[in-house]
């Protein structure tokens, strides 16, 4: 078997180590010119750490990221709505990450370059079309970069890991449109800046409408440290306006974004000066889009935001990527038919990550948050009056039951 990927991202470079260390071959296209540390900060749950450990990613990761010790959810105003310890804090056998998105991807990059060769990742190639017969797929590619000669290639299964914009989502679903926004437009920066806290925690401030979210994603170096920020406000009706450009580059003015992050508060931080002290912010508006009833047509299937893209809520989109990663590289290396193990991927897979969806859309865990400022808008004495213990527990817990990442203590 010979398995071809489209996207060389977080899910689709992750998906070619598994298939590897399972005997498959694999080529990935990426249409980007060159896989560069685009992004900024994101985290990645125990569950698909535990994926990457198992190949054997855990020191590349550790020299650029942050082994994350505790979660804080805030009201705006900062008031504490919840707290809990996070990965092996927490009883999981292995981290939870706090790291730059382009240092996550890279590190997995280096792992296939290594392990696979050069030649397994072919850049400036955008997936155009492909053609299906009994026995393979035929994909074709055209040159994204020079606007040259593209490329044929063939193989007994094509994975679209293409991202939101996904050309053989699109394929499949021709009349689907846009992705599904509501109005709420992310800012995100990251700079150094003095050690927060611990120098291992995480704090979000607010709820679905109206959020701050903050966390180191580098080790400290002399007392400094990269934190990175993100402030999510909705600002707009989805119904007259369309959403901004979704690309990591989009950068804008620092005054567009100052008056927004100076509404939260974060005991410890100066918010002001640290949104003042990035270099660079970067716009992106928080979309996704509605479950599908199949990904998988033939020998052609979806993997990772092609398959299931979600708001960056509770930490899980990179994370279930890796996670589809892990399930259909088993499949393929257990079956005895290529659709056959597409298929076993997709009825593992799709539900999960449909149910996560849907959940994001209401807040995930984060929601504690919006039921406190909904019931004591102008702040609380004692939160256990506004909210009991065992309520918060509910909303936090069975959110991390139902993804999957729920910890199990160890006796």
């Amino acid at each position: 078997m010979r398995v071809l990927i489209a996207g060389a991202g977080i899910g689709g470079l992750t998906t070619a180590l598994m298939l590897h260390a399972r005997g498959i071959p694999v080529t990935l296209y990426e249409a980007a010119r060159e896989v560069r540390e685009v992004g900024v900060g994101i985290n990645v749950l125990p569950h698909a750490i535990k994926e990457l450990d198992a190949l054997g990613l855990l020191p590349a990761l550790d020299k650029v990221g942050i082994r994350t010790r505790k979660l804080t959810y805030l009201t705006r105003q900062g008031q504490e709505v919840w707290s809990e310890l996070r990965g092996m804090h927490a009883g999981h056998d292995v981290p939870q990450f706090s790291i730059h998105r382009g240092r996550l991807q890279k590190a997995i990059f280096d792992a296939v370059i290594e392990r696979l060769g050069p030649e397994a990742v072919r850049t400036g190639r955008k997936l155009a079309g492909f053609v299906q017969d009994e026995s393979g797929v035929t994909a074709h590619f055209t040159d994204n970069v020079e606007g040259g000669a593209g490329q044929t290639d063939r193989g007994e299964i094509l994975i679209c890991a293409d991202g939101i914009h996904s050309a053989g989502r699109r394929v499949f679903y021709p009349n689907e449109g846009p992705p599904s926004w509501q109005g709420v437009v992310m800012w995100r920066g990251a700079a150094e800046w003095p050690v927060w806290g611990d120098g291992e925690s995480m704090a979000i401030g607010g709820g679905l409408g109206g959020k701050f979210v903050l966390y180191p994603i580098a080790p400290a170096e002399k007392g400094r440290q990269l934190t990175n920020w993100v402030v999510n406000v909705r600002i707009k009706d989805p119904a007259v306006s369309p959403p901004p450009p979704d690309n990591w580059s989009r950068q804008v003015p620092l005054a567009q974004v100052l008056p927004h992050g100076l509404r939260f508060n974060v005991p410890g931080m100066d918010i002001g000066g640290l949104i003042r002290a990035t270099p660079a912010i970067y716009e992106y508006p928080m979309a996704d889009r509605d479950p599908l009833p199949r990904w998988t047509f033939g020998r052609v299937t979806l993997l990772g935001d092609a398959a299931h893209p979600m708001y960056p809520v509770g930490s899980n989109g990179a994370s279930q990527a890796i996670l589809d990663a892990r399930c259909l590289a088993d499949a393929l290396a257990r079956s005895e038919h290529p659709r056959a193990a597409l298929w076993v991927y997709e009825k593992e897979r799709l539900p999960k990550t449909a149910e996560v969806v849907r959940t994001n859309r209401v807040g995930g865990p984060e929601r504690v948050i919006d039921e406190v400022e909904k019931r004591a808008p102008a702040g609380f004495r004692d939160i256990d009056h506004v909210i009991d213990y065992e309520t918060r527990k509910a909303i936090v817990g069975g959110y991390a039951a139902m993804a999957g990442y729920s910890a199990v203590k160890r006796g």
